[in-house]
């Protein structure tokens, strides 16, 4: 990854036109291709950024340095660099993912067991299927073909629309799998993450967590 500490400003061109002036902002440029840029507020989220694959080429006019980065989707961000106050490459290595806590982790082991509640007639490939960025929490196949992603929350909101588009747009390069759509499966989801996530073509299924324990109890079953 390669951290950079810098005066610039930035203008989006894609779906719509955004223009961030000139301020002291954090450049991130993540092993994956991804480019973000972040301010010391706004909470988690960047101002801005491109998801991967990304191309990023430089050039410098009149002592300004500007780096555009293009997507797959031909959508652009530019990035004027005034001045740079600290700039340097670490190598994370590989995340072993995120550790679910013991709801979310017994509601994916549920849901692995019990598809249909999904609604979709889908057939396991896999619990914590691997890829370069982490595991996705359940692979699937579509009774009409094709394959699914499902990421599974506690809580739904934006953090995890984003986790499952990276995943998405990384299993989709996989001619073996692709096409692939994704379902973001959780007990409650925020309706920004429910904008974003249909702005995406992905499904929001809201789990009942209660009734999936009762289908999983012997003594609430009847065979």
């Amino acid at each position: 990854m390669r951290i950079m500490i810098a005066d610039c400003s930035a203008v989006y061109q894609g779906r719509l036109s955004v223009q961030l002036p000139r301020a002291t902002r954090v450049l991130m440029f993540k092993a994956d291709g991804s480019v973000l840029i972040h301010s010391d507020g706004g909470s988690y989220k960047p101002l801005n950024w491109m998801s991967p694959p990304c191309s990023v080429s430089e050039s410098t006019v009149a002592g300004v340095t500007e780096l555009e980065v293009v997507n797959k989707a031909g959508e652009t961000l530019s990035i004027m660099i005034h001045e740079v106050h600290a700039d340097y490459d670490h190598a994370l290595g590989v995340d072993p993912g995120v550790i679910k806590d013991g709801v979310e982790s017994h509601l994916q082991k549920l849901l692995a067991e019990n598809l249909d509640t999904l609604g979709y007639g889908l057939t396991l490939v896999r619990r914590e299927y691997p890829t370069a960025i982490g595991p996705v929490d359940l692979l699937c196949k579509a009774a009409g073909g094709g394959t699914v992603a499902v990421e599974v929350k506690r809580r739904g909101e934006i953090d995890g629309v984003e986790q499952l588009t990276r995943y998405l747009e990384l299993l989709n390069r996989d001619p073996l799998l692709s096409p692939v759509t994704g379902v973001y499966a959780a007990q409650e989801i925020k309706p920004q993450a429910k904008t974003l996530a249909n702005d995406r073509g992905i499904t929001c299924v809201t789990v009942d967590y209660e009734a999936l324990k009762g289908l999983d109890d012997p003594s609430m079953r009847l065979f």
